[in-house]
């Protein structure tokens, strides 16, 4: 019964991060840009059902995101729901979430560099230019999340509901 709560809980989470990761469903900022709350199911299946539902949520639910945008995604969002969870083992949510961010931010660098320079064919200036624009947008994503991730698990936790 577990598992099945467990599987059930993890689909739910990868189906949430993927229509939260859809262009109309985001919070506009500055300068024409916007912020997606995609994070958020990722890092509440990491520190509700562990490492493994989180590295599968991330997945998942990144294959929206692969497929219109960097086919990379898929494994930095693998490695943020992964590494919340282990995380998660020692620390409240935020904490979790913006450790987890620290371990992925390495994987985005390189990949998006490779994906700028090698597939897109951008002078180095400007994919750093573009590199540095997404690290600052995701820093800013994944500190909300994680904000919003800590209230939520607290009231979940407090309403008794367990997987």
């Amino acid at each position: 019964m577990k598992q099945a709560k467990t599987i059930t809980f993890t689909a739910i989470m990868a189906a949430l991060a993927i229509v939260l990761s859809i262009p109309p469903i985001a919070i506009p900022l500055a300068a024409g840009t916007e912020i997606h709350l995609s994070q958020l199911p990722i890092f509440l299946c990491g520190v509700l059902a562990g490492p493994t539902a989180g590295l599968m949520a991330g997945a998942i639910g990144g294959l929206y995101m692969s497929f219109a945008m960097i086919p990379f995604i898929v494994g930095g969002l693998a490695i943020l729901g992964c590494a919340t969870g282990f995380f998660a083992r020692r620390f409240r949510p935020f904490p979790a979430g913006v450790f987890a961010w620290c371990v992925q931010a390495p994987y985005v660098i390189v990949t998006d560099y490779v994906w700028f320079i090698s597939f897109k064919l951008m002078p180095q200036a400007v994919a750093w230019s573009l590199i540095t624009t997404i690290m600052i947008k995701l820093t800013i994503e994944v500190v909300i999340s994680s904000v919003l991730a800590e209230i939520l698990v607290h009231y979940i936790k407090r309403r008794g509901i367990s997987l």
